[in-house]
């Protein structure tokens, strides 16, 4: 190639090799700044949705709550998954949450405090077909959320009155909470609503618990008193034992003796 052409050749060819260096550092930028992505968990990913930032793992085989939840986060979608328990703080992180959907899991637990930091924002809350049998209300404790219970395997009983009057439930929802078990059997298939209408659970168990109290110490004085008379029987059982040894023995140290058992039985 003459000496001319390769003058003019080497500009073209700096110039691209110019923009081939920018476009690869364009590239390392944008993988950069993808790579907080890469650490949600599968089936996971950020959206947003009506100008609110959603955070979505519908469906994504989850086992517990995921822990890099962005915390600007303002809808999060945690159904459809193998959730078992909620632990304290399992959603500290996250001040900004308006809507909570922990529907469809496998939910039997909640612990105090699993909703601490939401009372402020959040203002709907879905756990309903779960495995929940009896959760204390103290979980949902200054919580203004409106609650979705429904479709889990309830005890009704006198925690699960105070905690269905402690939180406010949605709309429309109440009758789908159902006992599934309870002390009284004609309870058992019944809207939970529907008991409460006609029993206060909370006195009946008060009650329950001053006869149980009442036969217990019963009991225990009963056998206090068969003590006492066993005791005594016993005893005269003895001493009439000893006076008709005493019979048989001298006259003298017959009356020695006798005087002495008499005085000990008095």
């Amino acid at each position: 190639m003459p000496a001319a052409e390769r003058v003019l050749l080497r500009p073209v060819t700096m110039g691209l090799l110019l923009q081939s260096l920018l476009l690869l550092l364009h590239l390392l930028l944008l993988g950069c700044c993808l790579c907080p992505a890469a650490a949600f968990p599968k089936g996971c990913y950020p959206s947003e949705e009506e100008g609110l930032k959603t955070f979505r793992c519908s469906n994504a085989r989850l086992t517990e709550v995921p822990r890099d939840i962005p915390n600007d986060t303002n809808k999060l979608y945690l159904d459809s998954n193998r959730i078992p328990f909620l632990p304290r703080d399992a959603f500290r992180d996250l001040p900004l949450l308006l809507e909570l959907d922990l529907s469809h899991n496998a939910i039997a637990g909640v612990e105090s405090g699993a909703f601490r930091g939401l009372a402020e924002h959040l203002h709907s809350l879905d756990l309903s077909s779960n495995r929940l049998v009896s959760v204390s209300k103290d979980a949902f404790s200054n919580l203004k959320a409106k609650v979705n219970l429904s479709n889990n395997p309830w005890l009704c009983d006198c925690r699960l009155q105070e905690l269905v009057r402690a939180v406010e439930l949605v709309a429309g929802s109440s009758g789908g909470i159902v006992c599934d078990s309870s002390a009284q059997e004609e309870h058992v298939g019944k809207a939970f609503l529907q008991v409460i209408a006609d029993t206060d659970l909370c006195n009946v168990y008060k009650k329950t618990t001053d006869v149980a109290m009442l036969v217990t110490m019963f009991g225990w004085f009963a056998m206090v008193i068969s003590y006492l008379v066993y005791y005594v029987r016993q005893n005269q059982e003895d001493a009439r034992r000893h006076l008709e040894y005493l019979k048989s023995l001298p006259s003298k140290q017959r009356r020695s003796e006798e005087s002495s058992t008499i005085s000990t039985v008095v």
